[in-house]
């Protein structure tokens, strides 16, 4: 992600610049005309170069307590060093209050007053100045942590797609092997189908999000391979369409629920029946996935088995959270897996 313009090296260099100018400004700003008639007779040359080396002390005072004092003393929690540090830092100032008249011809001498003002001055830069620091090392260490996070959600993210392949092809593959040991023909359009979902997986599911279209057309050849091995075993009645072609998902988050319903919705189950509704319009994905089942059943689950729900409820969750409603619910004979997401 490129930083934001404000964020740049010159931005920040153009806005110190201005704040330091627009701060140095203040006495001529606020003064008044009758201050500036009276003044302008005269021009004092020690007076312009103290108020220049005065300001340019300030500027140094900030940086110094701000890059150097701050991260070596206080993040160390040595707060003594840094509290004597400070004091040597005013010091040096003090004496210049008074040197830099001194070299251009002015009797020295004492100003307790310009000690106070000055004092005050100091504490005023060393808050700033130490405040800025310290707000600077927070908001960067929020962003490193941010990124931190999204680094680790993109991995977790990477990981569990993958596993979608992986498990998707075993049971795909096992039908395969069903179809070519009944030497059914029906084995050459399923491997047609399964080329098309290889297609898919392979140029389509690396993307970040594809269209809703596109999802569709990957659930509907599923479908159809499966069709294709059940025959007239169990009824499927699909019912996809969306509103705007515009939505946008991540790729292979609803074949899980597919795969799962006609693994467990088939085989020795009366009537079997799935049914899959698909609508998205109105910024809401709305998809339901119904199919009968036998809750005595004591089905023997290969080691594989509930990889995919329990992948698809983890990247749901770190995808949508609260912008997404995951219902799995279990009545009778039915089972029935309805989610809603929220589009942007």
């Amino acid at each position: 992600m490129k930083p934001a313009w404000y964020n740049k090296k010159w931005a920040i260099v153009l806005l110190h610049a201005a704040a330091w100018t627009l701060l140095f400004s203040l006495p001529y700003l606020l003064r008044g005309p009758e201050n500036d008639k009276a003044q302008a007779p005269k021009a004092d040359e020690s007076a312009n170069w103290f108020y220049l080396v005065m300001n340019l002390s300030w500027m140094a005072a900030f940086y110094f307590n701000a890059l150097v004092l701050v991260p070596k003393l206080i993040n160390r929690k040595k707060y003594w060093q840094f509290a004597a540090a400070n004091f040597l830092v005013f010091t040096f100032i003090a004496l210049e209050v008074h040197a830099i008249p001194f070299l251009f011809g002015k009797p020295f001498h004492f100003a307790p007053k310009a000690i106070l003002f000055n004092s005050l001055l100091y504490l005023f830069f060393f808050a700033l100045s130490t405040s800025y620091q310290l707000i600077r090392e927070k908001v960067a260490s929020d962003q490193l942590e941010q990124e931190k996070q999204n680094e680790v959600l993109k991995t977790e993210l990477s990981l569990l797609r993958s596993q979608v392949s992986p498990h998707f092809m075993f049971n795909v593959l096992n039908n395969m092997v069903s179809l070519a040991r009944k030497q059914s023909d029906l084995l050459e359009p399923s491997l047609i189908k399964l080329s098309s979902l290889m297609r898919y997986m392979l140029y389509e599911a690396d993307e970040e999000k594809v269209s809703i279209e596109k999802e569709m057309d990957y659930l509907q050849s599923y479908i159809d391979l499966q069709q294709q091995r059940f025959g007239k075993k169990v009824q499927v009645n699909v019912n996809m369409h969306t509103v705007d072609g515009q939505y946008r998902i991540e790729p292979m988050l609803l074949i899980p629920f597919v795969e799962n319903a006609f693994k467990h919705g088939t085989g020795m189950i009366e009537d079997a029946s799935i049914d899959i509704d698909l609508e998205a319009a109105g910024h809401r994905l709305v998809f339901v996935v119904r199919n009968k089942y036998n809750p005595a059943s004591q089905e023997t689950r290969d080691k594989t088995s509930g990889i995919g729900l329990t992948n698809v409820k983890r990247r749901l969750a770190l995808l949508y959270g609260k912008k997404h409603q995951l219902n799995i619910i279990p009545d009778g004979n039915v089972f029935t897996v309805r989610l809603e997401i929220e589009l942007s």
